[in-house]
């Protein structure tokens, strides 16, 4: 069997990897890409420290979505909330939407945070660099509640507002929730240098 004859896996059948480039060299080598059908790997990585560095950036979309409470440990629920996002977006945009998940992770997380220190029973806030691995946390975390808070607002389903919310994230719109915290916290840990 030649390997032209095995076709290259594409997320639910329709989205291919092949095609997507990250433009952050920072954020390259913890945001992986490798080809899977379903974005499920069952927890292989958890206890390998950096191993969630090694999960597909779908499956770790996925695995925001199931906070505690209502979708909590739902996961198949979750991938379907995301494939019906995915879904939408292509059908907005016209573009692959694992390119605009992945636009949309640079452009969200923060590159500056506050940490505090205490000197002497004083705690002051300092400036910090954000590792890459804590950016790709911070933007998935902040673009997922984004949109839940939109969807709790308004009368749009939970699919529409992850799309919504990841389309205004690529295009570094100041709509979306996650590009505005990111802007916040960029802004106190300046003030704060």
């Amino acid at each position: 069997m030649s390997s032209k004859s095995i076709p290259s896996l594409k997320l639910f059948g329709r989205y291919s990897f092949g095609d997507v480039e990250v433009r952050d060299i920072s954020l390259k080598q913890y945001i992986s890409l490798k080809p899977v059908l379903v974005p499920w790997s069952g927890g292989r990585h958890e206890h390998k420290k950096f191993g969630k560095a090694e999960v597909n950036i779908v499956e770790r979309l996925v695995n925001k979505l199931m906070r505690p409470g209502k979708m909590g440990g739902k996961k198949a629920k979750a991938i379907n909330i995301v494939k019906a996002a995915f879904r939408i977006i292509e059908l907005e945009t016209g573009k692959n939407p694992i390119q605009l998940l992945v636009y949309a992770i640079e452009n969200a997380g923060p590159c500056e945070d506050v940490t505090t220190i205490a000197y002497g029973g004083a705690a002051y806030t300092v400036s910090v660099d954000v590792s890459p691995l804590r950016r790709i946390d911070v933007a998935l975390k902040n673009i997922v509640e984004g949109a839940k808070n939109r969807a709790r607002n308004n009368r749009m389903s939970i699919e529409e507002a992850l799309a919504q919310e990841i389309i205004l994230a690529a295009k570094n719109d100041l709509g979306s929730y996650a590009i505005n915290k990111r802007i916040e916290i960029e802004r106190i840990a300046l003030a704060s240098r």
